[in-house]
């Protein structure tokens, strides 16, 4: 068996730093298979590289696994680009103890190719890694030849979606700093809207987690950790097969006493679904409206109305749990008219805050 480090690249604390959820579950599956795992988050050490270089130093490991979860800040008027932080961090590893550097996260499968020979790693898991992961590193271990990259055949299906292993420090930080961890309670996401990366990430359908095991991931959390607040990421909380009300039915028989958020469709969604939400710990939301007249909201591929957004903001307001709203100018359709158009629609969003941005990342296989 080996040693293998875990490390999270992302620094990005806007708008709150963001638990490392993906190196967690891929730790679980490598410590699952047997080998010695320790995570390093570079946010946590302050951007250090001397912290990273003493971890690497001390813990000495044989593969270094790492996470690129964003190729930029999405802001193209102060741009900041991630993957140089990559870089640099394979760059120390190569100085101080030069062992194989697998990359990976969300941000490395949207370009593998071009981020591969951009940081200089030695190998790339594209998409989901538990499984790829763990297959690369028995195969380095024992000799075999491998594909510089590897990429998913097929997608995970529920039950392989294991739980994450949390780190007690990590944890303290993130609670400290953003007051949540994260947790998913399915992959994948059915809707096509076409900016988004999700589906080809994911997957386009639904991948769901027993509502039980996710329960589960929040009781353990508490007991080993003190965690009691939580971010939901998956694309879509409320999905339109009702699994969310399972999740959500499951921490009420269980009379849990956690806090938590998500990421809603403000479509399908009413007073009666947000008020057992609530009772359950939800304690806001963010609406992934993105548009704000209907000529953009088609243009977007969003399969919704405006009309659709204001009555979900109406129904949270009714049940007093607070929610913003996500919305981007600048897509197909859009002209000084519908600006105009979307800016008196958001107006009537009332008890709300609108979080807007100019200009569309155009990204591969959207």
């Amino acid at each position: 068996m080996s040693r293998i480090l875990l490390v999270s690249s992302n620094i990005t604390t806007d708008p709150f730093p963001v638990y490392p959820l993906g190196m967690a579950v891929v730790a679980s599956a490598l410590a699952g298979a047997g080998h010695t795992v320790d995570q390093f988050d570079f946010l946590m050490a302050g951007e250090s590289e001397e912290a990273f270089r003493d971890r690497i130093t001390t813990f000495a490991p044989d593969f270094v696994c790492m996470s690129l979860r964003n190729l930029d800040n999405c802001d193209s008027l102060t741009a900041t680009a991630y993957p140089v932080v990559a870089k640099r961090l394979v760059e120390v590893v190569r100085e101080t103890r030069p062992v194989p550097v697998i990359i990976g996260g969300s941000a490395f499968s949207i370009l593998p190719e071009e981020l591969l020979a951009f940081t200089g790693a030695d190998y790339g898991v594209v998409g989901e890694g538990e499984r790829l992961v763990c297959q690369l590193v028995a195969d380095l271990a024992e000799g075999r030849t491998s594909a510089r990259i590897l990429r998913n055949e097929g997608l995970l299906t529920g039950p392989e979606m294991i739980s994450p292993l949390f780190s007690s420090e990590l944890v303290e930080y993130y609670l400290k700093h953003s007051g949540m961890i994260n947790l998913q309670t399915k992959r994948g996401c059915a809707h096509g809207c076409i900016y988004c990366s999700y589906p080809s990430l994911e997957g386009n359908r639904y991948r769901l987690r027993e509502p039980a095991e996710v329960v589960d991931d929040m009781a353990r959390a508490k007991l080993e950790h003190g965690a009691d607040s939580y971010f939901f990421t998956d694309a879509v909380f409320n999905d339109d097969g009702g699994h969310y009300l399972a999740v959500v039915e499951e921490m009420l028989r269980r009379e849990t006493s956690f806090r938590w958020c998500c990421y809603v469709r403000p479509e399908g969604i009413g007073r009666t679904e947000i008020a057992l939400m609530k009772r359950a710990g939800m304690y806001a939301a963010e609406l992934g409206t993105d548009a704000a007249c209907d000529r953009t909201l088609r243009g977007l591929g969003k399969g919704f109305t405006f009309a659709d957004a204001l009555a979900v903001n109406r129904a949270f307001v009714a049940e007093r749990v607070p929610c913003a709203h996500f919305v981007m100018f600048g897509g197909p359709g859009e002209t000084l008219e519908t600006v105009a158009e979307g800016l008196a629609n958001l107006e009537q969003l009332e008890n709300t805050v609108v979080f807007a941005f100019t200009g569309l990342r155009i990204l591969p296989d959207t």
